[in-house]
């Protein structure tokens, strides 16, 4: 699986962030790796710098093989939060469109 990581102009990531954000991806993704292949990360910041609650946006968009693309996307306080809970739902997403898969 591929993974790419994109920020928006509000948001620089640092190599160390883009490090844990694949390692990260890769092990709570790997029972869906035969499945996917690529899996695409997107950051921002919705209010540039100004303070607020869930301004930071991360939307996780997964190529599985033979299917069309998924995204999902989750805002929250912090950048961290924001990305466990997009791939919370990606996790969730994929369980129901690949377990659907396996049950034919």
């Amino acid at each position: 699986m591929e993974i790419r990581l994109n920020t928006d102009n509000n948001f620089t990531a640092s190599e160390a962030f883009v490090v844990k954000v694949n390692e990260e991806l890769t092990k709570k993704l790997h029972r869906f790796s035969e499945y996917i292949t690529t899996a695409e990360v997107f950051f921002g910041d919705e209010n540039s710098g100004k303070s607020g609650t869930h301004d930071k946006r991360c939307t996780i968009e997964v190529r599985p093989r033979n299917m069309h693309a998924e995204a999902v996307t989750h805002f929250a306080d912090t950048v961290d939060h924001a990305f466990n809970g997009a791939v919370d739902k990606i996790r969730n997403l994929l369980d129901s469109r690949i377990g659907k898969l396996q049950s034919r």
